[in-house]
Parts: structure tokens; sequence; C-alpha cells
């Protein structure tokens, strides 16, 4: 799922408000966030927003981890995956400027 995929549960309980915080949580404002949370905490209670919010900071301390390791994409796997990649928006996140396409 992607940021396009705004309001589409996924097959799952709560999938829209949870995109909602993945997007909020990679987003630029913090009125998003905070709204997103809130709307966590109400319908699915503390723990649930508790949780969610783990996870969010779980997957972004993996790729920090990879990040900071310096692991490139190997040119064979760039190239394999370019078309999908643009066509998925990988290519726009800040790690991917960081470390260069990789072909």
């Amino acid at each position: 799922m992607t940021g396009d995929d705004a309001g589409n549960d996924g097959g799952v309980p709560n999938g829209a408000m949870l995109t909602r915080f993945a997007n909020a949580v990679l987003g630029d404002d913090p009125g998003e966030l905070s709204a997103a949370r809130t709307a966590i905490a109400e319908t699915m209670g503390g723990a649930a927003l508790t949780d969610t919010a783990g996870v969010a900071a779980l997957f972004n301390a993996i790729d920090r981890v990879a990040d900071s390791t310096g692991i490139p994409l190997e040119d064979e796997k760039a190239a394999a995956t370019d078309s999908w990649r643009g066509a998925i928006g990988i290519d726009d996140f800040a790690a991917a400027a960081e470390k260069g396409s990789g072909a």
C-alpha cells in the first residue's frame, strides 16, 4: 500500500486508519500526525496506539540500520527493479536519493 491508497483498508481491520498513521509518520504535518494518533486511540484504544507507534518506529529503525551500514542496491537488482521502483515511488524516498539508484 502506498500514500495513493488513502482510504483503502487493505483488507485489514482499521487498515485505512493505520495507513493514515503510517503516512502521517512519514509526512511533515504535525496536525495530521496528531489527528491520526487521536483516531487510533479513540477507535482502537491506547494500547493499540502504543503498538502501532512501536511498529512504525521499528520499521524506521531497521531501515536506518541498513542505511548506516551503507548497503548499496546491487547493479543487477537496480536494473531488474527499475521500472517498478519508479512506478510505486520508491525512488522518491529520501534514502534512495542518499544512496543513488544503484545502477
